[in-house]
C-alpha cells in the first residue's frame, strides 16, 4: 500500500533548460519556476510509470497537464472538545458541513471562483447528516461522501482517539475517495479539512512527531481565549504522558514496517477521523503520481505523518501557504529537513480558517505555473538575442 517511488528526475535538467530558454532572464519567474519545475516532474514520473512513456519521449513540447482539480474536504469531531478548547461547540462541525453542501462558505466561493470541483467527506462528525438533510442539497454543485468511522473520536486526554482497526479503515477511505477522484481523469488533489478542536489532535500528533515543545505545538486555533489555551496545553500534554507510558519503538532507525506500525498506533492514541483519511489521500495520491496541495496547519500535520511513512511522499506536495497558527512555520521547516526537492510555501496572507481556502487561494499559481511554462515563447521561437 506503500510503495511511493521518489518523483523521475531524468529530465530534471531539461526541464530546466527549457525554461530557461524562455524570454525571460534566468530564474526571473522565482517561486513560479521552481512551482513549474516540480509539476512537470510528478507529471513525467505518471507518464513514464503509470503510462509507460519512454524517458526518449521528453521533450520541449511535453505540455504540463492540470484537469479537473478537485477540493477534498474531510470532516470530523473530536472528543477532546468536551473541555471546551474550542471557541465553538462541536455542533458547529455539522452545520458547515451543511453550510459547504448549500455553497455558502469560504471555501465554496475559492472553489466556484478558480473552476475547483469540490467533495466534502463525513470521516465521523457527531451529529450524523440524515438522509432528509441530504436531500434538501440534490441540486448543490458540492459533492457530498459518507465514510465514517464513528460519531466524533474519544477524548484523546484519557484515552486512544480511536482503535487499530479505526485507523486501518481511515486510511482505506482516504485512498478510495482519491482513487475515485483519478478514475474520473483528476490530476490535482487540493485537500481541506472541518473539524471544531482538530487542532489539538493535530498538535497532539506534531509534538509526538518533532522535537518541539508544547509551546511551540499548541497556538490558538480559531481564537480561543488564553485560559483556554492553557486548558489546551495541559490536555495535550497529558495525552502525550499517557502514550508515553505504551511500549512504543523510536522514529530513529526503525525498519520501515516497524515505523508503519508506530505511526499508526500514534494516529490511534492522538489523531482524528479527518485527520486519519487525509493520511490515506495523500498516500494513496502520491501512489499514482499526483500533486497534492496542502492546505494549512491541519492538513500538513496529516501531511507530515504520511512523510514518516513513506519519505518520498514529500516529492508530491506542494504547500499552499503558512497560515497564521503559530505551530505552522514550525512545522513546514519539518518537511525542509528531509525534502530533496519542493517548493515553498506559495502564500502567506495571515489565514486561519481551514476548509482548504489557502489550497483554493493558491491554485492559480499552479495554473500560472502551467501556463508559462506550456506558453511563453523561446529566445529562439520568439527571434530574441541576447
Amino acid at each position: 500500500m506503500y510503495a511511493i517511488p521518489a518523483v523521475n528526475r531524468s529530465q530534471l535538467s531539461a526541464t530546466q533548460a527549457k525554461i530557461d530558454g524562455k524570454t525571460k532572464p534566468v530564474a526571473a519567474l522565482g517561486e513560479l519556476e521552481t512551482l513549474a519545475k516540480q509539476l512537470m516532474l510528478i507529471q513525467w514520473q505518471r507518464m513514464t510509470v503509470n503510462e509507460g512513456h519512454s524517458d526518449l519521449a521528453f521533450s520541449v513540447k511535453t505540455k504540463l497537464s492540470l484537469t479537473k482539480p478537485m477540493m477534498l474536504v474531510f470532516a470530523g469531531d473530536h472528543g477532546i472538545n468536551e473541555a471546551q478548547v474550542s471557541i465553538a461547540p462541536s455542533a458547529v462541525t455539522r452545520q458547515m458541513v451543511l453550510n459547504f453542501l448549500s455553497e455558502g462558505a469560504a471555501i465554496n466561493c475559492f472553489c466556484r471562483n478558480n473552476d475547483i470541483g469540490m467533495t466534502v467527506i463525513d470521516c465521523g462528525v457527531l451529529d450524523a447528516i440524515s438522509d432528509k438533510d441530504k436531500a434538501e442539497y440534490v441540486e448543490s454543485n458540492v459533492s457530498f461522501v459518507v465514510q465514517r468511522l464513528g460519531a466524533g473520536t474519544h477524548n484523546i486526554a484519557n484515552q486512544a482517539a480511536m482503535s487499530l482497526r479505526q485507523v486501518e479503515q481511515g486510511l482505506s477511505y482516504g485512498e478510495k475517495v482519491v482513487t475515485q477522484q483519478l478514475a474520473l481523469g483528476c490530476d490535482v488533489i487540493l485537500l481541506g479539512e472541518m473539524g471544531i478542536a482538530n487542532t489539538s489532535s493535530a498538535s497532539a500528533l506534531m509534538l509526538a512527531l518533532t522535537s518541539y515543545s508544547v509551546d511551540d505545538c499548541v497556538g490558538m486555533g480559531t481564537g480561543i481565549t488564553e485560559l483556554q489555551l492553557a486548558q489546551k496545553k495541559r490536555l495535550i500534554t497529558q495525552a502525550l504522558a499517557r502514550i508515553n507510558t505504551l511500549n512504543n519503538p523510536s522514529l530513529d532507525g526503525v525498519e520501515e514496517v516497524d515505523n508503519t506500525v508506530y505511526i499508526k498506533t500514534l494516529l490511534s492514541e492522538l489523531g482524528g477521523f479527518e485527520i486519519v483519511q487525509m493520511v490515506g489521500a495523500i498516500l494513496a495520491a502520491a501512489k499514482a503520481s499526483v500533486a497534492v496541495v496542502v492546505d494549512g496547519f491541519i492538513v500538513s500535520v496529516a501531511a507530515l505523518v504520511a512523510v514518516k511513512i513513506n519519505a518520498n511522499v514529500v516529492d508530491y506536495l506542494i504547500f499552499s501557504h503558512v497560515s497564521q497558527e503559530k505551530a505552522h512555520q514550525g512545522l513546514l521547516n519539518e518537511f525542509k529537513q528531509d525534502s530533496r526537492y519542493h517548493t515553498k510555501p506559495l502564500l502567506s496572507l495571515g489565514l486561519r480558517l481551514g476548509e482548504g481556502s489557502g489550497a483554493a487561494l493558491a491554485y492559480p499559481l499552479l495554473t500560472a505555473a502551467a501556463s508559462f511554462y506550456n506558453n511563453m515563447a523561446s529566445f529562439e521561437d520568439a527571434g530574441v538575442t541576447v
